[in-house]
């Protein structure tokens, strides 16, 4: 019996992706992520202060293998950042987002609405 040679590593695929022109960007200021056994659920939001409703702008589905591969992707691209335009920060004191945007409106000393 004779054995074919394995190429023991993969060919690389070149992909070539296109934006299209017309392609509107969704600005997501707030992240709901899910899962199912078998996919990922990333729900894109629009968060405005003052509002008690907030609507979902774009829903990503993804394998979970494809979303450790983004995940270390993005890892990635932060550190580049950082590299280049200096250290994100995140808030780790006072209130949380969720407290910023849905705290109630200050009271007006007036009366006025």
């Amino acid at each position: 019996m004779e054995t074919q040679p394995t190429d023991p590593q993969p060919r690389r695929v070149q992909v070539k992706i296109e934006v299209p022109a017309d392609l509107q960007a969704t600005y997501a200021n707030f992240t709901v992520i899910s899962h199912s056994p078998s996919e990922l659920f990333l729900d894109f939001v629009q968060l405005v202060p003052q509002q008690p409703k907030a609507r979902v702008q774009t829903r990503v589905v993804m394998t979970p293998a494809n979303a450790k591969l983004l995940y270390r992707a993005l890892g990635d691209n932060i550190a580049k950042y950082e590299e280049r335009f200096g250290e994100i920060t995140a808030a780790t004191q006072g209130p949380t987002l969720a407290q910023e945007l849905f705290r109630p409106p200050p009271n007006n000393p007036e009366g006025e609405e």
